[in-house]
């Protein structure tokens, strides 16, 4: 069972100096970074269960690292963000301002499926595409989509798409795979923002599941995550 973050303040962070809240900060992404690596292995799920699992101890860590941050300005430190931090806040911050969102999964085999998801100033469509059929579907995403504008953006915002790699494969952990599967993100903004394009090869994000689940993708049940 994991602690509430004022818990974890009070065991280990009340009364300490600014220098032993940055170890612990430090502590805290070092150890969110690990997790991250787990869920991306190509290996993960087929090893026992481990609870509390490694998401809920991921989600956990981001509460604790906020009050750590918090605990450190009080003793009167400053935190310094890395550069991969203020990328993903920079993200976070243009999150509104998101205008369409393209994402393409498939293999050579099977074709691909394009989803293309635009934004205007109070709604949100969708447009399907398959390579191996002629005919698109255009689908107005209300009422049949599963959330409205504002539950999707605060979905993605949920994601820390941000903090995402450029690009997802199996070479970090000495795998190759041919063929398989492949993807692509694309995220356009309506102010000067810089364009994100994201891709993987038989490789994903920790939560990618759960950015399809966003997407309204059904997914088979033995690629779910807990």
């Amino acid at each position: 069972m994991m602690i509430s973050p004022e818990g974890y303040y009070e065991e280990y962070l009340k009364g300490k100096s600014a220098e032993q809240i940055m170890t612990a900060i430090r502590g805290l992404k070092k150890e969110m970074g690990h997790l991250k690596n787990t869920m991306e292995h190509p290996d993960y799920g087929e090893q026992p269960v481990i609870h509390p699992s490694e998401s809920t101890r991921l989600w956990c860590a981001r509460l604790y690292l906020e009050r750590a941050k918090e605990a450190l300005t009080a003793a009167g430190g400053t935190y310094k963000p890395s550069q991969g931090e203020l990328k993903a806040a920079d993200f976070d911050a243009n999150i509104p301002n998101i205008k369409k969102l393209v994402f393409s999964i498939g293999g050579y085999f099977g074709g691909y499926e394009t989803r293309t998801y635009t934004l205007d100033e109070e709604r949100l469509y969708l447009d399907v595409e398959h390579s191996l059929f002629l005919k698109p579907t255009n689908l107005d995403i209300e009422p049949d989509y599963p959330c409205s504008k504002d539950e999707f953006l605060d979905g993605l915002r949920e994601l820390h798409i941000g903090e995402w790699r450029s690009k997802y494969d199996l070479h970090r952990f000495g795998c190759m795979v041919l063929d398989g599967t492949q993807w692509e993100l694309e995220i356009y903004f309506s102010n000067d923002h810089k364009a994100v394009k994201i891709y993987g090869d038989n490789a994903y994000p920790y939560n990618f599941d759960r950015f399809q689940e966003l997407l309204g993708i059904e997914l088979d049940e033995e690629t779910d995550d807990d």
